[in-house]
């Protein structure tokens, strides 16, 4: 194998590898910590002391992957359309 061919296999390899990486991830761990409340659900106040509930994540402080929306979606189509 030369250097020429190693090199393009690893760079079609890898965009693979990370992509198969990711669908594990949607698979095993579909939910991932909120950015906005950093996983509390809380929100602090913006005066005053005290907190309330996030209004995106509704306080539970998860939000669902993208790549696991994705497969929702492409699920749903796939059972409705074989009804």
């Amino acid at each position: 194998m030369t250097l020429d061919t190693l090199a393009a296999t690893a760079a079609l390899m890898l965009p693979i590898l990370l992509t198969l990486c990711y669908v594990c991830l949607c698979y095993a761990r579909p939910f991932r910590e909120h950015r906005r409340c950093n996983g509390t659900g809380r929100i602090p106040y913006l005066f005053g002391q005290g907190w309330r509930f996030c209004p995106r994540c509704n306080g539970t402080g998860l939000r669902l992957r993208i790549g696991r929306r994705l497969w929702n979606h492409a699920r749903r189509l796939h059972r409705d359309g074989t009804r």
